[in-house]
């Protein structure tokens, strides 16, 4: 609310005629209503705050706004909500374990999915034109919500915002302006739009960024823990001109993000601050879009800024462009129409004779929908500030961190890496045990950091499992994880069957070990020790409690592997040669590579050891790639005098015509070569102007957008006439999968060594 909505609108009397106040009438304004828009009495009484809440403002800002959301909810549908794939992730019949939040709520077939999302689509689409407003968003709420709700893998802040805000705009008057609804209703062309729109939106705005920086006030983001990978992107190298990599991290991934969500609220109200605002707020969006992938969530940000700003500054913005673009611009008229929807201030007169006593302001007369807005208002905003907080409600959710993450505007707080999954299985018949592949039967991998995912994963495989002749099979994982770099620990008991394990959304699970944050101060020693190693020597830390094993299979490319005690006590089995090796803090062992040990912990504190190991295999590799370029440079300066062998004659070849495939005989020059032709195309990428970079991108966007509409279409045509011939419906996904012509599928994949990292 800004003071220029104080005196928003005209004064209307009591018969609803229009009247306008006096140009000579000095209007004087308190410092809080300079300030905040508003006076101290218009909160004062029930009366007061609804009218001020209902009081008329100029419905452009909000009318340019739902247009912006709209046109990006459009864009949204064909790629994060998913379109352009659909059909591999509700892929009829298929064996598939899905997390809905609801297990009652599941996908409907495949060809009606994709109705779901052609009924989404025209409602965001109905949202951006401003056409049938109501109808139309209410089809996109009702089939977004369908869709957010059927799947927690996909769950996260930003989507949960944008249901959010099409709930609201459900219930706003953001049709009054740049709409075909106004060119079908002159009534509602251009008329008012009552304040509470503009507060709802501001004030959810205000919720995202100010509690996301209360959530950052924990102490693993206030000391640099949460995101610390962030500081070695390209986007922070002119920071790195003046600052280490270590203070680049501290001060501007984490104070510098923790400063802008607290104080990018306030700075966006207020007249004073707002052009600072803007500059922080657009500069840190613009980053996230290239840091993460988040999809319009940073152009939704960045269209819901302008809200802040006095409502009328589209007209003004729009009144500087040339008269002959004035038929297709919004209307630039200074001059809103009264509307229904809003409470206006009337007037009357003590005295016959108006020169001896001016007209004095009369009690607006309230209607039912003033105040069920005005209730509207007050219970949301309460909800939103209450449900970040509710987590002590739903206590099943609690998995190291607090509740369904998708509410909590916790975003970027926490950060995992998983070391070992292991999933076994035991048939409830014959007693046989066996393992599983982490993440059969699923297309996500998010189920194994949430106890509520993991039990809905777990009834599944017990479902799916007897096809294979597994009766009534129990089932048991071993997941372990460091959060914000911590030590790899176990998230869940991996002695409890998870079939028949007890969950409920209202209650802790008992089944969910505790973070072991008493070995948090172990986090910076775990810095001095990484620091002295080598390059080719990697550390994982494990931390595992009283009572547990860990059984680890030592792949044969780590052929220099060893245990080093910490704290604690444990036992290392080597299961081969049926020995057992008792540790101390200090002492170490090395385990053979190809085979499996346990490592016992028998004190009674949890134990702490790292893992130290070489990739033998991959270090080897490196060394036969140094000399090959080695090599290769000889030949190019003509230092090299002997004559090159068959098998390295390629190395020539592929430096003299590099578009060209050389055929290599040689595994390691094969291997070289390729990796030299795809550091070429990211280098040929990274340095590619600023045209070729957008061309790029459009292509890109072309086929993905391309493929959502075609297969779509094979859906609706499949829904209206029945399903074609197996030959034609081939021939179609065929034609809809085509990719640019001039991509090869070699550029998609990833530059990867050859030989990947042994997972212990």
């Amino acid at each position: 609310m800004e003071a220029r909505d104080t005196t928003a609108g005209a004064l209307v009397s009591s018969d609803g005629e229009e009247q306008t106040a006096k140009k000579d009438t000095p209007q004087i304004q308190s410092k809080m209503e300079k300030i905040f828009g508003f006076r101290k009495e218009d909160l004062t009484s029930w009366h007061s705050l609804v009218t001020l809440l209902n009081r008329p403002t100029d419905p452009a800002s909000l009318g340019i706004f739902r247009c912006l959301f709209g046109l990006l909810m459009v864009i949204d549908i064909t790629q994060e909500r998913g379109l352009s794939h659909l059909d591999f992730k509700y892929l009829d019949g298929a064996p598939v374990c899905r997390f809905p939040l609801f297990n009652v709520l599941q996908p409907l077939p495949l060809d009606w999915m994709y109705l779901v999302y052609v009924v989404m689509f025209f409602g965001a689409l109905g949202i951006m034109l401003g056409c049938f407003y109501r109808l139309s968003c209410l089809m996109f709420i009702s089939t977004y919500w369908y869709i957010f709700l059927l799947d927690k893998t996909a769950w996260n802040n930003h989507s949960y915002l944008y249901g959010l805000i099409g709930f609201q705009l459900t219930f706003m008057d953001a049709n009054r302006y740049w709409s075909i609804d106004g060119l079908r209703r002159p009534s509602i062309r251009n008329a008012h739009a009552p304040l509470w729109n503009y507060t709802l939106l501001r004030t959810q705005i205000f919720i995202v960024y100010f509690l996301a920086g209360i959530k950052k006030l924990d102490a693993d983001w206030v000391e640099g823990y949460s995101m610390s990978y962030l500081a070695h992107h390209w986007l922070f190298d002119p920071f790195k001109v003046i600052l280490p990599v270590e203070l680049i991290n501290l001060l501007v991934v984490h104070g510098g993000g923790l400063l802008l969500d607290l104080t990018a609220g306030y700075l966006l109200f207020f007249d004073a601050t707002r052009p600072y605002a803007f500059f922080f707020v657009s500069y840190f969006h613009c980053m996230n879009s290239q840091l993460f992938s988040i999809g319009m969530f940073s152009y939704t940000m960045l269209a819901t800024s302008p809200l802040f700003c006095y409502t009328d500054w589209p007209r003004r913005f729009f009144a500087r462009f040339p008269a002959f673009l004035r038929a297709i611009l919004p209307i630039t008229s200074p001059d809103p129409q009264p509307s229904t929807s809003c409470v206006y201030n009337s007037t009357q007169s003590t005295s016959t004779d108006p020169q001896e006593s001016p007209p004095v302001a009369k009690a607006p007369k309230l209607r039912l929908k003033h105040k069920l807005a005005a209730i509207f208002t007050i219970l949301y905003i309460t909800e939103q500030l209450f449900l970040p907080y509710s987590h002590f409600i739903t206590q099943g959710y609690n998995n190291w961190t607090n509740g369904l993450y998708g509410y909590s505007w916790d975003m970027m707080v926490h950060s995992r890496t998983h070391q070992h999954v292991k999933i076994t299985y035991k048939d409830g018949k014959t007693g046989d045990t066996g393992y599983l592949n982490p993440g059969v039967f699923t297309q996500s991998r998010r189920w194994k950091d949430h106890g509520d995912m993991l039990k809905q994963y777990a009834t599944c495989l017990n479902h799916f499992l007897p096809r294979y002749n597994i009766s009534d099979p129990a089932i048991y994982f071993d997941i372990w994880v460091s959060i914000n770099e911590r030590f790899q620990q176990r998230i869940f008991d991996p002695r409890v069957d998870v079939v028949k394990a007890d969950w409920s959304p209202f209650r802790p699970s008992t089944w969910l070990m505790p973070l072991l944050v008493d070995l948090s101060p172990w986090r910076t020693k775990f810095q001095e020790i990484e620091g002295s190693l080598d390059n080719q020597t990697e550390i994982v830390f494990i931390a595992d409690f009283p009572g547990l094993h860990l059984e680890n299979f030592v792949s044969e490319d780590l052929g220099n592997t060893s245990i080093s005690v910490l704290q604690g006590k444990v036992n290392v089995e080597i299961v081969e040669e049926k020995k057992n090796y008792t540790l101390q803090p200090g002492e170490q062992i090395k385990v053979p590579a190809g085979a499996y040990h346990k490592v016992y912990t028998v004190s009674e504190d949890p134990s702490c050891y790292m893992y130290i190991y070489v990739n033998t295999t991959e270090a080897a590799l490196q060394e036969n790639f140094t000399k090959l370029y080695e090599l290769q440079e000889r030949v190019r300066n003509g230092t090299e005098t002997e004559p090159l062998p068959p098998e390295l004659q390629p190395l020539i070849a592929a430096d003299g015509d590099e578009g060209s495939e050389v055929n290599a005989t040689d595994p390691i020059v094969q291997l070289f070569l390729k990796r030299q032709r795809r550091m070429k195309e990211v280098k040929k990428r990274r340095e590619a102007g600023a045209l070729e970079r957008l061309e790029r991108f459009a292509v890109k966007k072309y086929y993905t957008i391309r493929r959502g509409l075609l297969m779509t279409a094979i859906a609706m045509r499949n829904l209206a006439v029945g399903l074609p011939p197996l030959e034609q419906l081939t021939r179609e996904v065929a034609f809809a999968n085509m990719k640019e012509p001039q991509a090869d599928a070699k550029q998609d994949e990833r530059l990867k060594d050859e030989v990947d990292h042994g997972e212990l």
